[in-house]
C-alpha cells in the first residue's frame, strides 16, 4: 500500500515537472518550431472523439459543432494540447451526465474555438486569476487533488506564442465558456 501510494505521488510530480517544462520552453519561444497548415476545425473533432472516453465515465456527453474547414497555421501538437486541457478542465468540473460543447467557427476572418459546458461555473472573484500558474479557484472543487493549477496558463502561453487570445466567461452553477480567438 505505501509503495503504490509513493508510485502515485511520483506519477503526480512527474506530471507537474513535464507542465512546468512545457511552460519553460514556451517562455523561450519554442512553440513556433513546428508550424505547419491545418484544419482546426478537423483537430477538435479528432480530439473531441478521444476526450468523450474521458467523459463517458461520468455520463457527460461532448459535441464538438463545426460549419467548415479552419485553416489555421501552427503548431498543431500545441493547438491540440490547447483543445485538451480546456475540455479536460469542462470534464473535471461538469457533473454526471452533463454536457459539454466544442464549437469552430470563423469570425471576421478569425478563427474562435469554444469549450462551454453547464458545470459548476468559475466565481466572479475568481475569473480574472484562471489563467495564472498555480492558481486554484478552490482546491475542494473538483475532487481532483492531481491539479496543480498549470493546465490554464499552458492554454495562455500557447495561445499568446501563437499570436491568439483566449478568454473565460462563467456563471456559478451553470457553467463555463472559453473562448480561443
Amino acid at each position: 500500500e505505501c509503495a503504490a501510494s509513493m508510485l502515485e505521488e511520483a506519477v503526480h510530480l512527474s506530471k507537474i515537472v513535464e507542465q512546468l517544462f512545457t511552460l519553460s520552453r514556451l517562455d523561450v519561444g519554442e512553440a513556433r518550431t513546428e508550424w505547419t497548415r491545418f484544419d482546426l476545425a478537423e483537430l477538435a473533432k479528432t480530439t473531441a472523439d478521444q476526450m468523450s472516453l474521458l467523459a463517458e465515465d461520468k455520463g457527460i456527453s461532448i459535441s464538438c459543432e463545426t460549419s467548415q474547414p479552419m485553416p489555421v497555421e501552427g503548431d498543431r501538437v500545441r493547438l491540440k494540447q490547447v483543445i485538451v486541457n480546456l475540455l479536460d478542465n469542462a470534464i473535471k468540473y461538469t457533473p454526471e451526465n452533463g454536457a459539454i460543447q466544442l464549437r469552430v467557427h470563423g469570425v471576421n476572418g478569425h478563427a474562435i474555438l469554444e469549450v462551454m459546458d453547464n458545470g459548476i461555473g468559475i466565481p466572479a472573484d475568481a475569473l480574472p486569476h484562471v489563467f495564472e500558474r498555480f492558481y486554484r479557484v478552490d482546491k475542494t472543487r473538483s475532487g481532483e487533488s492531481e491539479s496543480a493549477g498549470l493546465g490554464l496558463s499552458i492554454v495562455k502561453s500557447i495561445c499568446a506564442a501563437h499570436g491568439a487570445e483566449v478568454e473565460a466567461q462563467s456563471n456559478v452553477g451553470r457553467g463555463s465558456c472559453f473562448r480561443v480567438k
